[in-house]
């Protein structure tokens, strides 16, 4: 009984380090995606979408399409 507790005690300790691995890469892979490039496309690549969808409707799509698309541009410059 004893070797069995041993092994199963082994086992558990090796698999913390692991889990610490998994947390950090998870971390700096949440940090990567999230910088600043990365975050600005994201928000403003949905504002470009809808600025497309908008120049569709007749008289005043145009002059959405261009408000929206300078609001994305403002975005993508942002510093982050």
């Amino acid at each position: 009984m004893g070797r069995i507790h041993c092994f199963q005690q082994e086992k558990h300790r090796k698999e913390k380090p692991m889990r610490r691995v998994s947390g950090l890469a998870g971390i700096v892979l949440i940090s990567v995606l999230l910088s600043g490039c990365f975050f600005t496309k994201v928000v403003s690549a949905p504002m470009r979408v809808v600025g497309g969808v908008a120049s569709i409707v007749p008289v005043v799509g145009e002059k959405m399409h261009d408000s929206i698309d300078s609001a994305a541009d403002a975005v993508d410059k942002a510093p982050l």
